[in-house]
Order: C-alpha cells, then structure tokens, then sequence
C-alpha cells in the first residue's frame, strides 16, 4: 500500500512518462527511425529529472539498451530500437517507462504511422475500450481476475484474442512488482502463477492488455526481446498506470 506522500512521488514519474507519449506524438510519421524516437524520449526523460526505466534493466542477465520498447505492425512487445524506418499504414506500439525520485510510472500506446486500414484502427479501439474496461475494475475490494475478465471478455467479443505470455504488474519503487494481472481469466493450472489478489486502496497497478488480431500464440525473436505475434497478424498494447484509490480508479499516465 502506497502513503500519501509517496503517492505524489509516483505521481510526477507517471507525469513525465505521460508527457514523453504527448512530446513523442509529433515525431511518429513514415520515414522517421525508431532510434530517433528512442534518442528523443530519453532526451525528453532526462531533461525532467528522471531516468528511463527500461534502459539497462536487466532480465535474467540480459539488459535492455534501449529507452523504449518500439513494436511495430505483428510485433506484440519489446520491439528493440533501430534503424528501421517508419512506412505509413503501419502501427507502432511504444512502451515507455521512467524512474523519479525512487519511484517508476509506466505506460505504453500503439500509434498510427498515417492512414491504417479499417482492421487495424478497429484493432486499436478495441484495446483501448478493454485497458478502460479492465481499470473500471481496478477498484477496493475487487480481485485481479476481474481486471482480466473484463478485458478478456470485451477483447473476444470483438473476434480478436489476449496474450497469454505476458501480463501486467504492480508497481512503484520497483518497475515490477506484485501481483501480476493478467489480462484473461486463467486457468486452473495456472492459478497459482496469477493469484487471483484482492485489490486495496493504495495498490498501483500497471494494467497492458496486449491484443492480438489473430492467434493469441506469440513467438520471441533471436534477438531474445521481441516478442511477435506467431501468425504474422497485427497486435496492439495499451497501458496505464493505475491507482487502486477506494472505488474511483486514478489513470496516473493519462495523456493531455
């Protein structure tokens, strides 16, 4: 449970990680690179007091070099920054992070590169209708399940389908923390992976349906980072910080 004044901590991290997503917004056209837009989040995050989450975070023993996470088109998460240039009609789906004063906020959004087809701009309001589904749940007294089957629900009803590899987390002063929300119900197999946790004021929440617009299979890439969707279709991901505050949920990464 997070204290008041360390709630105002977390708050400016998730501030700035929100600003970075509005700053980097005018950037996202065909034939920028997405090591440009990786060097001008970092420029952004650190001329604010702050630190990028992701750059040198370390998995296992391999770290992350990068600033952002950049996926684009069939590439669900942990695209790695290069000198691929943006072409329209794709969508590119940027995760971001930043550390302030101890404390980390953490969001992500799937832009459009120019005019996308009608498949993929429904992609993308439907995930973002199922992260705005599954906070309304983020409440006191709720349990992590009922985040994942709101999201679950709204995500197959659409004829699309949720990651199951990858979920949300806690977080605060560590970028990833207990408990993971998953983004589905699970099942009985795996219950004792994702603890179906009641929620409490005070409980930050990162919350990032990843949705697919095929298979819900991913596959990850030699370079051990990218994880892509196994059928080659488009994916999206939506993220936001989220204060468990009584029975109003506080987006703390809310874009202006």
């Amino acid at each position: 449970m997070i204290v008041t004044d360390d709630v105002r901590k977390l708050e400016a991290a998730c501030r700035i990680v929100a600003n970075t997503f509005s700053h980097l917004r005018q950037y996202i056209k065909p034939g920028v690179t997405t090591i440009e837009l990786d060097a001008i989040a970092e420029d952004f995050i650190r001329s604010h007091g702050a630190e990028p989450a992701f750059k040198g975070y370390d998995v296992d023993g391999k770290i992350f070099p990068y600033t952002l996470c950049i996926s684009i088109d069939e590439e669900v998460v942990h695209g790695m920054p290069g000198t691929r240039k943006l072409k329209e009609g794709q969508i590119i789906s940027v995760d971001c992070g930043a550390q302030k004063d101890g404390w980390f906020g953490d969001s992500a959004y799937t832009y459009p590169v120019g005019e996308i087809s009608t498949d993929k701009q429904r992609l993308l309001t439907v995930t973002q209708e199922a992260l705005a589904l599954g906070i309304e749940q983020a409440v006191d007294g709720n349990k992590v399940y009922e985040i994942g089957r709101a999201i679950q629900a709204h995500v197959e009803k659409n004829g699309f389908s949720v990651v199951r590899e990858l979920v949300g987390h806690g977080i605060g002063q560590h970028l990833h923390e207990e408990p993971p929300v998953p983004n589905f119900v699970p099942g009985l197999l795996h219950r004792s992976q994702y603890p179906n946790v009641k929620l409490t004021t005070g409980m930050a929440l990162a919350i990032e349906p990843m949705v697919n617009m095929g298979s819900f299979h991913v596959h990850t890439a030699s370079d051990q980072w990218t994880v892509y969707a196994a059928d080659g279709k488009p994916s999206a991901h939506f993220e936001h910080t989220v204060l468990v505050d009584g029975k109003t949920p506080r987006i703390l990464t809310l874009m202006n």
